[in-house]
């Protein structure tokens, strides 16, 4: 039987499938850290005003963010320490930021991101021309482990965050595989997008087990029933995130965000109920 427990099956509310207990050969953490937000959410409104966006996302319980705007030494057009400040003051942490970068500027990326008090750099994307062949994801592990090795020796960390063509197969060969294959687990960590991997199809339990630790950081985000696969508000579709936090410790997961990349309506209202749901299933 195919594993999809972490799909809920129809409106009936039953599981799609059974799984074992295999939960109870690992110790969970201690605590689940606190709730975060990927800024990506709210990318308008952080350009706009990101002083008081951060205000309404802290009062909404927010305590960790993920940064999407760095970019020339600056985050969202801000000096490193005046946006640490500015979030610190507010009782947040800035604790990721995604960002693409090369050998020849880690100097100043890795600068900026102590200087942040950012500890986790996570690479976010890849074209499609970067992605037509097995090899080119064998280039793309062998850049990922020169520059995880660069942050490491500056007490960073560095991972790779996934779309859904990573686990489309090409010539055989799913890429995601062979990136957990090829990249070393001491210097390059996964940032799983929860969503993305539903969409495609895998199970993510089966990614957990086979490669337990590997996935330091979670995106968290839900999708609706039916062909159009569309996002939405934590709780409010079909991906089982109260089993799936079950494995949290199988998995790796050290910190985890809200992600919703496209949001209908009220985006303060839709971020607000993620964190409830995810407050009510994690308490």
């Amino acid at each position: 039987m195919k594993r999809r427990d972490f799909i809920k099956a129809g409106s009936a509310g039953l599981l799609a499938g059974m799984l074992l207990p295999r939960c109870s050969l690992f110790t969970l953490p201690a605590a689940t850290p606190p709730v975060g937000l990927q800024l990506y959410s709210l990318r308008d409104e952080m350009n706009e005003n990101p002083e008081k966006t951060l205000e309404r996302i802290a009062a909404i319980g927010y305590r960790h963010l993920e940064a999407a705007n760095y970019n020339n030494g600056l985050f969202y057009g801000m000096k490193p320490a005046y946006f640490r400040d500015l979030v610190n003051k507010l009782g947040m942490k800035t604790i990721a930021s995604h960002l693409i970068f090369s050998s020849d500027e880690s100097r100043e990326v890795i600068d900026a991101h102590l200087e942040a008090g950012i500890e986790y750099l996570v690479w976010p994307w890849i074209g499609k021309e970067q992605r037509q062949k097995p090899g080119d994801y064998k280039h793309l592990a062998e850049k990922l482990n020169e520059l995880g090795l660069i942050c490491s020796e500056n007490g960073l960390r560095f991972g790779y965050h996934n779309h859904d063509f990573e686990f489309y197969p090409l010539e055989g060969i799913i890429p995601y595989d062979l990136l957990l294959e090829h990249t070393d687990p001491a210097y390059v960590f996964m940032e799983i997008d929860l969503y993305w991997i539903a969409y495609a199809g895998p199970d993510p339990v089966e990614y957990f087990e086979k490669y337990p630790g590997r996935f330091s950081l979670w995106h968290i985000k839900d999708m609706t029933e039916g062909p159009g696969k569309e996002m939405t508000e934590v709780g409010s579709g079909i991906i089982d995130y109260k089993k799936l936090f079950e494995y949290r410790a199988m998995a790796g997961m050290e910190h985890f965000f809200v992600e919703q990349d496209v949001i209908s309506g009220n985006r303060f209202n839709s971020i607000g109920k993620s964190y409830d749901h995810l407050l009510s299933i994690l308490e």
